[in-house]
């Protein structure tokens, strides 16, 4: 269940730590051709997603702060769990750990 955010714009999110803030990519709802899909094959999110904003990193045992692997604007592969849901007026965002994220899409 996403938890409603008080504020009114996502830019004010700033990630603490490791974290990751990131907007998975929407399921289209129409085929190439025209055919409109059913809600049912459209509601599984997809294991895509636009890194929004990233937090500055964790520190590690020795105390050193280790920087996040991806940066903003980034494509990501998410896993099919996880994540904490944020949800700014229709749309919503997740918050991950910088670990969590399986890989970064380049293209």
């Amino acid at each position: 269940m996403a938890a409603q955010a008080t504020f009114k714009s996502i830019r004010s999110l700033v990630p603490l730590l490791d974290r990751v803030l990131v907007q998975r990519f929407k399921p289209e709802t129409k085929t190439a051709t025209g055919i409109f899909l059913p809600t049912s094959a459209t509601t599984n999110p997809l294991p895509e997603a636009t890194v929004i904003a990233v937090g500055p990193g964790a520190p590690n045992k020795d105390g050193v702060v280790v920087p996040t692997t991806v940066k903003a604007g980034d494509r990501v592969l998410l896993p099919g769990w996880g994540g904490n849901s944020i949800k700014v007026g229709e749309e919503e965002y997740y918050l991950f750990r910088d670990n969590e994220i399986l890989a970064k899409i380049n293209e």
